[in-house]
């Protein structure tokens, strides 16, 4: 808690509140309100929470104005350069880099819980067959507290832990089932010999009657991408897995409502717009019209993988996977692609923009990565879900910060009213 005070002072009835200003380490500090309804007589209305502090964390920082991204204070450029995504996974869980013996435990721990139960396997049978995977891995995530009833005591650390164990290790083989049900293909059993993202490759793309061999450079394309989507502050997904979480529900439960958050459009399926963006425009030579459509407000066409809500910089995410959209598109798929090529023009165009310099409309990492998906053989409909695996990280590591944050209360967040006042019954003869 800081130790200095803002004064608030209503100008209609001269009533004063001194609120005391918490202290961050990094960002703009937090007057805390928690007094202000109750002192002045008045809510705080801030739609979309875009100026509030709904809760102290030490996971993530960004810095749009500066491009920076910071999981645990280590930049994002260092960690998608030295490590890997067990190991990024390992310090957002605990707070700091492993020691080698802690690394290879932990990643033996996630490797040999990668299996779900068998049971579990038949309840993908009662999924439609063109199910969206998505839709799937709702279904599926939340019925995981019907598995493991030993590791939902939310108030037991050991179970915490234990939870958030399996999730980072289970969501790739569910990802691969819910996948593998949504073509018609029988699920693959994980392979504990193969690494995080060579597991996942393998499970989606193998078949029992063919040999498969991962791809180095898929297996590492898809490491990078996991690490890049690890967390990414008070995002709507994870606010809503930490608001889940605040009314006593068991993790399996808060993950899944983080997956149906990510689901919209406007937040995980921004790639796959972007792809349907590329593919309208076609061909360089439509550029200009579509650029001058993207600034025509009465046009409904928009510029997607442009701008972002927190970022009014460079995504330093967007500079780590537009290099590795070279290499894999050089190893695995056309260099030439002319949808690479074609996003290529747009982004060098767009930069020297005006219209785009002055609003600060930059790439975004999702302007990108539905192109290595593209290469890496992926579909459009399990981008999200690609997703959704790495986001678990930071989901569980949010939900066990917010557990054990002694200031958690439930999520009850007020409203401003404008409907209609008090009014009395009317019968239906007299209407």
């Amino acid at each position: 808690m800081g130790k200095d005070t803002v004064t608030v002072t209503d100008n209609r009835t001269g009533r004063q509140v001194e609120l005391p200003i918490n202290s961050a380490t990094m960002g703009p500090d937090a007057v805390d309100i928690g007094r202000f309804l109750r002192d002045m007589g008045y809510c705080m209305y801030d739609p979309g929470f875009l100026s509030t502090a709904s809760c102290r964390s030490s996971l993530t920082y960004l810095d749009g104005e500066k491009g920076m991204l910071l999981y645990r204070g280590y930049p994002i450029e260092q960690l998608a350069e030295h490590s890997n995504f067990i190991e990024v996974a390992y310090l957002m869980l605990y707070g700091d880099l492993p020691s080698p013996e802690q690394l290879a435990e932990f990643s033996n721990i996630i490797t040999h819980h990668s299996m779900i139960n068998e049971s579990l396997k038949s309840f993908f049978h009662g999924f439609y067959h063109d199910a969206h995977p998505m839709a799937i891995m709702v279904g599926v995530v939340g019925s995981l507290s019907a598995f493991y009833h030993d590791s939902t005591d939310i108030a037991n650390p050991r179970h915490r832990e234990i939870a958030a164990h399996r999730m980072i290790a289970k969501m790739p083989s569910i990802a691969a089932a819910s996948y593998k049900h949504s073509v018609g293909e029988p699920q693959v059993y994980p392979d504990n010999s193969l690494s995080y993202a060579g597991n996942l490759l393998n499970m989606m793309f193998s078949v029992p009657c063919e040999k498969y061999k991962v791809d180095p450079v898929a297996e590492k394309a898809l490491d990078l991408i996991f690490i890049l989507h690890i967390d990414h502050e008070q995002n709507a997904s994870t606010s809503t897995v930490r608001l889940a979480g605040s009314s006593g529900a068991n993790p399996f439960a808060c993950i899944a409502s983080g997956i149906a958050a990510l689901w919209g459009p406007a937040h995980g399926g921004a790639n796959e717009a972007v792809l349907s963006m590329l593919d309208e425009i076609g061909d360089i030579r439509n550029i200009p019209l579509y650029l001058a459509r993207a600034k025509d407000k009465k046009d409904a066409f928009r510029l997607m993988g442009f701008g972002h809500r927190v970022y009014k910089n460079y995504d330093p995410r967007a500079r780590l996977i537009r290099n590795m959209c070279h290499e894999v598109l050089a190893e695995l798929g056309d260099a030439r692609d002319p949808m690479f090529e074609l996003a290529l023009h747009l982004e060098e165009i767009a930069l020297q923009d005006d219209y785009f310099i002055e609003r600060k409309l930059y790439p975004n990492v999702d302007f990108y990565s539905g192109l290595i998906y593209r290469a890496l053989g992926i579909p459009a409909n399990m981008f999200t879900v690609m997703f959704a695996i790495a986001r678990t990280v930071g989901w569980v590591a949010q939900w066990m910060e917010m557990i054990s944050d002694e200031e958690q209360r439930i999520g009850r967040p007020r409203q401003l009213y404008v409907g209609p006042t008090q009014r009395d019954y009317v019968s239906m003869a007299q209407r």
